[in-house]
């Protein structure tokens, strides 16, 4: 018989649907200099949720969190139109003396 999942459980993987992975950029190395991080997101998070996801992962404190929605560009390939996908990205500030190391894994 199968183990049911927890509640912890099933909050950690709740997280990590929201918060999907680094953003690494040219300027969002420029923006680690001011202790903030650069998250792409889920198009549905709300700022509440992204600072609760990454305090939980990370274990850190988060003083403020900005969102960015980039459109898609509508590309050409062969002579064929299409669209690329929407991001929603996340600035999100910590508290002093806090740091999270993206590269390398969960």
């Amino acid at each position: 018989m199968a183990k049911k999942p927890t509640a912890a459980a099933a909050i950690d993987n709740r997280h990590y649907d929201i918060v999907l992975a680094p953003h690494i950029t040219e300027k969002s190395t420029m923006v680690s200099e001011y202790n903030a991080v650069v998250f792409k997101v889920a198009g549905t998070a709300s700022k509440p949720e992204i600072k609760a996801a990454v305090e939980a992962i990370w274990d850190v404190k988060v003083t403020n969190v900005n969102t960015i929605v980039t459109k898609g560009k509508t590309k050409k390939w062969k002579g064929t139109p299409y669209k690329r996908s929407d991001v929603k990205k996340a600035i999100v500030t910590l508290a002093e003396g806090q740091s999270i190391d993206i590269t390398n894994g969960i």
